[in-house]
């Protein structure tokens, strides 16, 4: 058995972005054990410390980080979700990142404190990816995409503020979805050159998603940025969206560029 200082000196080591392997074998405590302490140990926070909420309180206003929600929301429309907690009125808000991209976990945690500064962001390790996790009473207030079901069983429309929010920085939407949702590739074919076949190299942006609507609302995003897309339905059902020509991944690259 552990005392609780110890654990929580354990899960510090964790919220530093460090995988459980490695703190496995830094404290010889099991994989298993320190996941069980993320559930367990962690208090949740005080929901009567928890700031009022901008959305719905009684004058409804903006958050004031703009841009940060900006591409949180592509985040969440992406890889996000939110669970309701079992016994309080609260969500967790849960942005599913891959281990191969430690700074795009970064990024979603600072992401996360700059919209909600008093909501702390801690990640939960799973088998290759890492839940980045934050508890609030007003996550939904944030994201009313929230629903029953998976996303694209659902509509999913921006609300007249969030559609202001993303109007004024559209890249950040695309940042978020292309981070959580998509990625930069290079792909390569052969020509015949004065009788010599040469190899050339070309870049692309892909974004996969199932919902028609957060396809949409890419496309349409884009459509305002004067990047050319176009998409092609999968057998499963997913709508894969390219960015293929040169001007317009000269565009996403000066914005977006490869994860992390």
């Amino acid at each position: 058995m552990y005392d609780l200082a110890t654990r929580k000196r354990v899960l510090a080591l964790v919220d530093q972005g460090r995988s459980l392997n490695s703190v496995s074998r830094q404290t010889g405590i099991s994989r298993s054990a320190i996941r069980a302490w993320q559930i367990r140990v962690r208090p949740l926070p005080n929901a009567s410390r928890e700031e009022d909420c901008f959305r719905c309180g009684p004058e409804p206003s903006l958050p004031a980080d703009r841009p940060a929600y900006a591409y949180l929301l592509g985040l969440y429309l992406g890889d996000g979700c939110l669970s309701a907690h079992p016994r309080r009125d609260g969500h967790y808000l849960r942005i599913t990142c891959a281990d191969a991209w430690p700074g795009l976990i970064t990024a979603c945690r600072e992401a996360i404190t700059a919209v909600l500064p008093d909501r702390n962001a801690y990640l939960v390790q799973t088998q290759g990816c890492v839940m980045v996790t934050s508890y609030g009473r007003h996550w939904t207030c944030l994201f009313p995409q929230h629903g029953p079901g998976r996303k694209h069983g659902r509509r999913i429309a921006l609300e007249s503020w969030q559609q202001e929010i993303t109007d004024e920085h559209p890249w950040e939407l695309v940042r978020g979805l292309v981070h959580s949702d998509g990625c930069r590739i290079t792909n390569w074919t052969t020509r015949p050159v004065g009788g010599v076949r040469k190899r050339y190299e070309y870049p692309r942006y892909f974004f996969t998603n199932t919902s028609e609507d957060i396809v949409r609302i890419y496309g349409e995003t884009l459509d305002r940025l004067g990047v050319e897309w176009r998409a092609v339905r999968r057998p499963t059902g997913a709508y894969n969206v390219s960015v293929a020509r040169r001007a317009s991944v000269a565009l996403m690259d000066a914005h977006i560029g490869p994860k992390h």
